[in-house]
């Protein structure tokens, strides 16, 4: 995994281990990691590109 992927992910998870205690029941939170997950990997191509990375 190179560097601006790794930073990014990083990023994301940090922001999702902030959020997540607060949204209660293991089930939910497990799909909310999902759901982030999914679109972070979607949208990192686009990211890459417009930073030109």
């Amino acid at each position: 995994m190179d560097v601006p992927a790794m930073i990014f992910y990083a990023c994301v998870c940090a922001l999702l281990s902030a959020a997540s205690p607060r949204l209660g029941a293991p089930l939910l939170r497990l799909g909310v990691g999902a759901g982030v997950g999914l679109i972070a990997a979607a949208l990192l191509p686009t990211i890459r590109t417009a930073l030109a990375l």
